[in-house]
């Protein structure tokens, strides 16, 4: 994806434009259809790059044509940083303004895009925000036409297309409040990496969230069966967007906390993309072996909270799977110091997670002094440690057929 700044009046940054683009190279719009370029930037603000990285706790302005607010993609993203963009393209309806204005009435503010003051626009130009005037579109009487009209309103106009030194003086002078263009910066590529998820559960997940009735038993086993799933999950959950105060290391909780809507809105987010990347399959099958393996050595333990042995092994690869360093990788989930001093094996930490670890290391490698030692600091009989082993391999690999 891309971004674009847009500036004020001193030249201070106000937001971005979220843009999308096709690949990491051309810095260019290819024409994919406008509701499908939505659900990409929106999927890469929360669940690859992550809002608070991409806009440091400025504006987001990004496109919506009138089926995704219907389906209330917008809500994917809080109302203090969002700014909906409605498409010069989308056909002003009454049902199109009803709409409108109950977005605006959840705390949501609306920018109209590349507004010219058509007949049909009238409605929802009384209740914008903001007003984006495209300086190559018009002439500058019928812009200082526009700007007199509605920024005695209240709203702030924004110039764009704005490409030198003159016209940026001029639009100032003449009152806009905000301006974007080449003058000041060209769209910047924003580059992440995301972890391959598997098509066939993709596919599986969107079929459960079209259910009537949402079986979240289902949609949890899905989840958890996927390291790129479970990650952007916790991710999410973890993040600034999700506004709840609290850390969360279960999925079934986040799951509860989020409700049947949002569950949608976020398979929707999450699977759209698809995850091309290739990555070979043994890094997943490990990974889902060491989530099922710790979790089933915490049970035995008898351990408060098995799903962070979980989330423990399933990202324990998490560097080679999207090309970071762990620490950093890490660091945008926020699992909790315990989880993150286990796998960055701070030698200083002695609880159980760490010791676990250090127990299936020892088990992957044959190491069986050290094996014996932390099964007896996690309080497990070492004779079970193999059963559980050979039963989380079988799950893996009857994961990774049925995925196939």
């Amino acid at each position: 994806m891309a971004r674009q700044p847009i500036l004020d009046r001193q030249q201070k940054l106000y937001g971005y434009e979220l843009l999308f683009r096709s690949d990491g190279v051309t810095n260019a719009f290819n024409g994919t259809e406008a509701g499908t370029a939505t659900m990409h930037v929106l999927s890469n603000t929360l669940m690859s790059i992550g809002a608070e990285k991409l806009l440091g706790g400025k504006k987001a302005f990004v496109n919506f044509d009138h089926r995704l607010l219907l389906e209330n993609m917008y809500l994917a993203l809080p109302r203090e940083s969002l700014v909906i963009e409605i498409l010069e393209t989308v056909e002003p309806t009454r049902d199109l303004v009803t709409l409108c204005r109950s977005i605006q009435e959840q705390g949501y503010a609306l920018a109209l895009d590349d507004f010219t003051d058509a007949p049909g626009f009238a409605p929802l130009a009384r209740m914008a925000n903001v007003i984006k005037v495209d300086l190559r579109l018009t002439s500058r009487a019928e812009q200082e036409r526009v700007l007199r009209a509605y920024k005695s309103r209240g709203v702030l106009m924004l110039a764009e297309k704005v490409e030198t030194q003159a016209e940026f003086e001029w639009a100032r002078g003449v009152g806009f409040d905000l301006f974007q263009g080449y003058f000041f910066a060209r769209p910047t590529l924003v580059r992440s990496r995301q972890i391959p998820a598997s098509k066939a559960v993709c596919l599986q997940l969107l079929r459960e969230t079209r259910q009537v009735d949402l079986d979240l038993k289902r949609i949890r086993r899905l989840i958890r069966e996927d390291v790129s799933l479970t990650y952007q999950l916790m991710r999410y959950a973890n993040s600034a967007a999700f506004q709840r105060g609290t850390r969360y290391t279960s999925i079934t909780r986040v799951l509860l906390v989020m409700g049947e809507n949002n569950i949608r809105r976020w398979v929707a987010l999450a699977t759209l993309p698809m995850l091309a990347t290739n990555k070979p399959n043994e890094l997943m099958k490990l990974s889902l072996v060491r989530a099922s393996f710790c979790e089933r050595l915490a049970q035995l333990a008898e351990a408060p909270n098995p799903n962070e042995a979980f989330l423990m092994g399933m990202f324990s690869l998490l560097d080679a799977l999207i090309d970071q360093p762990l620490e950093e990788a890490l660091r945008n989930l926020d699992l909790g110091k315990d989880v993150a001093a286990a796998l960055l094996g701070d030698a200083r930490e002695q609880g159980f997670l760490p010791s676990l670890y250090r127990l299936v290391h020892g088990y992957e490698e044959g190491r069986w002094n050290e094996v014996e030692e932390a099964s007896q600091q996690c309080g497990i009989a070492f004779p079970a440690i193999g059963e559980a082993y050979l039963e989380s391999t079988a799950w893996a690999a009857q994961i990774l057929h049925s995925g196939t």
